[in-house]
C-alpha cells in the first residue's frame, strides 16, 4: 500500500467547472498611425484620439461576433510623418496581428505602407491622406475617407480664379507627396479656369525661411498665392510674405487647415487668407455638433483636422466585422468594400478604388480669429 499514491480529484474538479466559466473577450486590434512626434504631431495625436473614441464607444456596445463578445484595443503607432519609418511601423502592426489600420494620416507614408498591409491581406483606410496615386495602385485592401487631390486641387484652382478672381497665380509646395501633388493639380485646374501660374517654387516640410522664395514670387506681381504644405510652414509663409509687403489673396489646402495655422501665424492672418478641408465642416456632419463636444470634453482640446473620419474608419471596420459576423481580416474585407454606413461625418460608401464616393471639399476663409466656411463643394 504504501507505494500507491493518492492522485487528488483536481482534474476532475476542473473539468466539471470548466463549462460554467464565462467565455473570454476576443480581443481586437486596430492599429493607428500617424505622426505623433515632430511638427505635425498635433495632427497625429488628433487622429489618434479620434481613433481612440471610436475604440471606446465600441467596447461600451459589448459586441458580439462569431458568437463570442470581442473587446477592441489600440495598437498605436507614430511613423513621424517618414516613409521609411511608415513602412518599419506597417511591419510591426503585421506581426502585431492587427485587424485592421486606421491611416496613415500622410500622403507619402501611406503610399509605401500600403504594400505591406496589402501583402498580408489587412484593410487600410486612411482618414486624410489625399495622393491619388494610393488607391491608383490597385490594392483591394486600401481604402480613403476624404475626397483625393484630384477633387481638391480641381476647387482650389477654380474657387481662386472664379470666385476670387484671381488671374495671376504663384504656386508653392512642399515637395513632399502631399504638397507636390496638390499643387500639381492646383496649376492644372488654375489653366483650365483662364487664370495664369506666374510662377512654381517649392520649399520642403522642414523649411522655416522663405524670403527667397517670397521675394522671387514678388517679382512677379501674383493676385493669388496656393501654399501646399503644413501648417506650421504655411504659417511662417504668410509672416514672413507681410513682411515683404506680398499682396495676394491666399489658398492653403488641407494640412494647414487647422487651428494651429491662425494661432502661429498671429497678425499675419486676414480675410484675405483661405484654405480647404477635405471633407464637409462640423456644421454639415449629421452628427459633427455631439462629436465634437464630447472630442473637447473627452481630451480636453478641439478637434484639429481629421480626427471625426479617423473615428468613422473604425466604425467602418467594426460595421463589415458585424456584417461578416468575423474578425478575420480576410473574411470581413468584402464587406467593407460593400459597405453602406450613416457616420458622424455623413454616409460612407466606397467606390471600386476604395475612394469615399461623393467626396467633398470645403472652402474656409479666416475672419474674426477663427475659420469660417465659404463653399461646400460636392
Amino acid at each position: 500500500m504504501k507505494n500507491l499514491k493518492f492522485i487528488p480529484p483536481l482534474m476532475t474538479v476542473m473539468f466539471a467547472v470548466q463549462p460554467f466559466l464565462a467565455k473570454a473577450d476576443v480581443t481586437i486590434k486596430i492599429g493607428q498611425v500617424s505622426p505623433l512626434t515632430g511638427e505635425l504631431s498635433h495632427i497625429g495625436k488628433d487622429d489618434e484620439n479620434g481613433v481612440r473614441l471610436a475604440i471606446e464607444d465600441l467596447n461600451t456596445k459589448k459586441l458580439r461576433i462569431g458568437g463570442q463578445p470581442v473587446t477592441f484595443v489600440l495598437d498605436s503607432q507614430d511613423d513621424a510623418a517618414d516613409p521609411k519609418t511608415a513602412v518599419t511601423v506597417a511591419q510591426k502592426l503585421v506581426d502585431d496581428r492587427v485587424a485592421g489600420v486606421v491611416g496613415h494620416a500622410n500622403s507619402g507614408t501611406s503610399i509605401p505602407a500600403s504594400k505591406i498591409y496589402s501583402d498580408a491581406g489587412i484593410p487600410m483606410i486612411t482618414e486624410s491622406a489625399t495622393n491619388p496615386k494610393l488607391t491608383a495602385q490597385g490594392y483591394k485592401n486600401v481604402f480613403r475617407m476624404v475626397a483625393n487631390d484630384v477633387r481638391q486641387g480641381t476647387v482650389i484652382g477654380t474657387y481662386l480664379v472664379k470666385d476670387l478672381k484671381a488671374t495671376k497665380i504663384a504656386i508653392v509646395d512642399d515637395r513632399t507627396a502631399y504638397g507636390q501633388g496638390l499643387a500639381d493639380e492646383v496649376e492644372k485646374a488654375v489653366k483650365a479656369s483662364g487664370g495664369t501660374v506666374v510662377a512654381r517654387e517649392y520649399g520642403t516640410d522642414k523649411t522655416t525661411n522663405w524670403m527667397a522664395v517670397l521675394t522671387t514670387l514678388k517679382s512677379h506681381v501674383p493676385d493669388g498665392i496656393v501654399f501646399t504644405g503644413g501648417d506650421t510652414q504655411a504659417a511662417a509663409f504668410v509672416q514672413q510674405a507681410q513682411k515683404l509687403g506680398l499682396k495676394a489673396k491666399l489658398i492653403a489646402g488641407d494640412e494647414a487647415c487647422t487651428p494651429q495655422f491662425i494661432k502661429l501665424a498671429g497678425a499675419a492672418m486676414n480675410s484675405g487668407t483661405y484654405c480647404t478641408l477635405a471633407g464637409v465642416p462640423p456644421s454639415k456632419m449629421p452628427q459633427g455638433d455631439a462629436f465634437f463636444k464630447r472630442y473637447q470634453q473627452r481630451f480636453g482640446v478641439p478637434v484639429q483636422l481629421y480626427a471625426p473620419y479617423a473615428y468613422d474608419a473604425v466604425m467602418s471596420m467594426a460595421g463589415a466585422m458585424q456584417a461578416a459576423d468575423s474578425v478575420d481580416p480576410k473574411v470581413y474585407l468584402p464587406k467593407l468594400r460593400n459597405l453602406a454606413l450613416d457616420g458622424v461625418t455623413g454616409p460612407i460608401k466606397f467606390d471600386e478604388n476604395g475612394d469615399i464616393r461623393n467626396g467633398a471639399i470645403t472652402v474656409r476663409q479666416f475672419g474674426q480669429g477663427d475659420w469660417h466656411d465659404a463653399s461646400v463643394v460636392r
